[in-house]
């Protein structure tokens, strides 16, 4: 009895070792700073919290059918070739907002002289574990760091492994300005070696200006975490860019009233780079379905839209290429402008949509 005693607890420090070493996870945020996260209206009782009831844990009936799907051979969940990768142009002139789109939700805006790299997860793996979960699409080339421009800025919507990677920000840290996050994310980049003093954390309707920029986080419907122990200890958040020209990106979100509220005090918004992919009617109040990032485009009082958070993993069970075309179906009926870029495509709100997907679908 006393051996097996003595093994469960060897094992159980093993794994209390594990969690809180094992680097990938990312640190969490300390005792310290969660008595400042008690500033937040978002903060109760010891966890970040949506606006809305917000409940993650799926009742068994859904989580039955979830890993059914998971061991069905759904078609098209992948392209059947390398996608297409044009090699990124230096800017030499224009003062309409650029946006470079690098897959998924990784994408460089560059507006009034300044560079933003927002979610830039260049990685192979949306997982804590390489040899698990689906790998990056297979594309023509990787993206060329050394080809970008000096990045002013990066900011995070939040820590999820698709959004928050952590090989991206050991190639990254050394070439950035300054990190703009929301609350607790910093937690885990201190601990993947940038400097406190480079790391910005904002609250949700929190502003910073930089250089003739306001940047604010906003509220977003979504949740956070990165070992299964530790959700909502971070906080999520879409942002609104406010220079010349005005720009609205909405993070991981499902649908909701925020939107709106978002588009009364910050609209209306010459652009708008809005999530659309990996959703599923089953975990809707966390991402949205395409024909609602077009409402959601509409309540923030957006005129061109770029869709993001496709074409790059397969987290969901919809066709890679299908959010892009519901969306495009539903923006005709409203006559919504959207730009679908190629992958490493420079577009700005004069650019026309092109459906490259259809040639490699």
């Amino acid at each position: 009895m006393k051996k097996t005693v003595a093994t469960l607890a060897g094992l159980g420090l093993l794994g209390t070792v594990f969690m809180t070493r094992y680097p990938l996870f990312g640190r969490r945020p300390s005792k310290a700073d969660q008595q400042d996260y008690r500033r937040s209206a978002q903060f109760k009782n010891g966890k970040f919290q949506n606006e809305l009831p917000f409940q993650l844990k799926m009742e068994w009936e859904t989580t039955k059918s979830i890993l059914k799907d998971y061991g069905r051979e759904l078609p098209s969940l992948k392209p059947v070739k390398p996608l297409p990768v044009l090699p990124f142009e230096r800017r030499t002139d224009g003062t309409e907002p650029r946006v470079t789109w690098f897959g998924h939700s990784a994408f460089l805006l560059e507006l009034d002289q300044q560079t933003i790299f927002f979610d830039p997860m260049l990685g192979r793996v949306p997982s804590p574990f390489p040899k698990f979960g689906g790998g990056r699409f297979q594309t023509t080339a990787p993206v060329d760091l050394d080809a970008l421009p000096p990045i002013d800025l990066v900011i995070y919507s939040h820590d999820h492994y698709d959004h928050l990677d952590y090989h991206s920000v050991l190639a990254l840290k050394d070439r950035v300005g300054r990190f703009i996050v929301p609350l607790g994310v910093a937690s885990r980049l201190k601990g993947w070696g940038v400097d406190a003093s480079r790391i910005t954390e904002l609250d949700w309707h929190e502003s910073i200006e930089t250089n003739g920029l306001r940047l604010t986080a906003t509220p977003a419907r979504h949740y956070s975490g990165r070992n299964g122990l530790d959700q909502f200890s971070t906080l999520w958040a879409s942002w609104v860019i406010e220079g010349s020209k005005k720009v609205f990106f909405s993070g991981d979100s499902g649908y909701g009233p925020h939107f709106k509220a978002i588009g009364d005090q910050y609209g209306p918004f010459d652009l708008t780079i809005m999530e659309c992919g990996q959703y599923d009617t089953r975990w809707s109040s966390s991402h949205m379905l395409p024909e609602q990032t077009l409402a959601a485009h509409l309540d923030v009082k957006g005129d061109v839209m770029i869709p993001v958070h496709w074409s790059a993993f397969t987290l969901a069970f919809h066709p890679w290429f299908e959010p892009v075309e519901r969306l495009l179906k539903e923006a005709k009926k409203h006559d919504v402008p959207v730009v679908t870029p190629m992958i490493g495509e420079s577009v700005t709100t004069a650019s026309q949509t092109r459906k490259w997907w259809r040639e490699v679908r």
